[in-house]
């Protein structure tokens, strides 16, 4: 039985620890071979931007570049709000990270009810 780690993402670029922490549990997860689904709701669609990889920091913690890199060259999946990154002017075509597409409601609630735990940020 594979194990399934879904994590949901609610905070923006402006809070620089809770934007970091998931992509740092994310990426220690995928190295224990646990498959690894981050969906991103609310201002947490911000960091599925790649506008935003120089605009997030937290002190002793790695570079958030470096996380988001590391998630997807390890096969992590990353589900984003549509209506959410409408809200904050994001274009999913130009914007988002390799991989990262845009899902509904229902997406979220499969990834999460069929994951062994989940985690919110």
């Amino acid at each position: 039985m594979s194990k399934k780690l879904f994590i949901l993402c609610t905070h923006g670029p402006e809070d620089g620890e809770r934007a970091i922490i998931p992509f740092v549990m994310a990426t220690a997860a995928q190295a224990f071979d646990v498959d690894v689904v981050m969906g991103f709701q609310a201002e947490g669609v911000k960091l599925a931007s790649k506008q935003n990889l120089d605009k997030v920091s937290a002190p002793n913690f790695p570079a958030f570049a470096d996380l988001v890199a590391a998630y997807i060259e390890g096969d992590g999946k990353m589900l984003v709000c549509g209506p959410c990154a409408k809200t904050y002017g994001i274009d999913p075509a130009q914007d988002f990270h390799d991989g990262a597409v845009v899902v509904g409601a229902a997406t979220f609630v499969e990834e999460a009810v069929n994951a062994n735990s989940s985690l919110v940020y």
